[in-house]
């Protein structure tokens, strides 16, 4: 048995991201759940030869720790219902300098309020007033919150204000953000985030920030799909959607591991 997450592009590439589980395990774990994944539970288990079993999305507690947390969900708690974004591109995807001015930008253009969380690679001495656009902080005023380092995301995501998110499209993220019912602004960086950002648009719960031919994020984009998911009418089917996958899982409650546990019960069984 193993566990692990592989987005679907198509069968060869599947069957590379497979090919060590395929000899080693008869059962195949999945981060997910049957109404996000669609046909490919189903197309999988063929093209592979083993049975995959979704867990349903596993994600943190909301606890909050300790007053930097209390800090910042007093903050979002003056803020409208729905009316701020939260910017985060996880622990191990950093916005380069370049990026860092067009995002600034882009949320200073979209008018929304926002929570950005701003990382720095290991090794890396700067001021996070340096590393953003001359005179950013002063601009957005109240409107903004920066945060350097770490933040309760799953708090952040669960607070009534919280409207949208900014996501790399890390797979745990995703999980976060539909269990909680915001839906996603996409601008994946590497690994398996451009795919999963196209599964956010296909599923119908976020909209990407595309990048021009060289690969450059656009500050008047990020803004315009910023609008589109949070506040504009053309968004409203995202949010709608975001909404209903966070009630799919909400009253799916412990069924998929509820029936993990009775796949791994026969497997004992055989293995006896």
């Amino acid at each position: 048995m193993c566990s692990q997450r592989f987005p679907v592009t198509d069968g060869a590439d599947t069957r590379r991201r497979l090919e060590s589980p395929r000899i080693s395990c008869k059962m195949i774990l999945i981060n997910s759940f049957r109404e996000l994944e669609g046909k490919y539970i189903d197309y999988l288990p063929t093209l592979i030869e083993k049975k995959i079993i979704p867990t349903g999305p596993l994600v943190q507690g909301t606890t909050v720790d300790g007053d930097k947390d209390s800090e910042i969900l007093q903050w979002l708690g003056t803020k409208d219902e729905f009316s701020t974004v939260f910017v985060s591109f996880g622990s191990e995807s950093f916005l380069s300098k370049e990026e860092r001015e067009e995002m600034a930008h882009g949320l200073e253009l979209s008018g929304v309020n926002f929570i950005w969380i701003v990382r720095f690679p290991a090794g890396e001495r700067i001021e996070v007033g340096e590393a953003l656009p001359v005179e950013f902080l002063e601009r957005i005023g109240e409107r903004g919150m920066i945060v350097e380092g770490w933040a309760p995301q799953a708090q952040i995501l669960a607070h009534p204000s919280t409207g949208g998110f900014v996501s790399h499209c890390g797979w745990n993220s995703i999980l976060e953000s539909l269990k909680f019912g915001v839906p996603i602004v996409a601008v994946p960086m590497h690994h398996d985030q451009p795919v999963n950002a196209k599964l956010v648009e296909a599923a119908g719960f976020g909209a990407e920030v595309k990048r021009d031919e060289n690969n450059r994020l656009d500050r008047e984009n990020i803004a315009q799909v910023i609008k589109k998911v949070v506040v504009d009418d053309e968004g409203v089917g995202v949010r709608s959607k975001a909404r209903e996958f966070s009630e799919i899982i909400r009253k799916k409650g412990d069924e998929e591991i509820d029936g993990l546990v009775k796949e791994l019960a026969q497997l004992c069984t055989e293995g006896k």
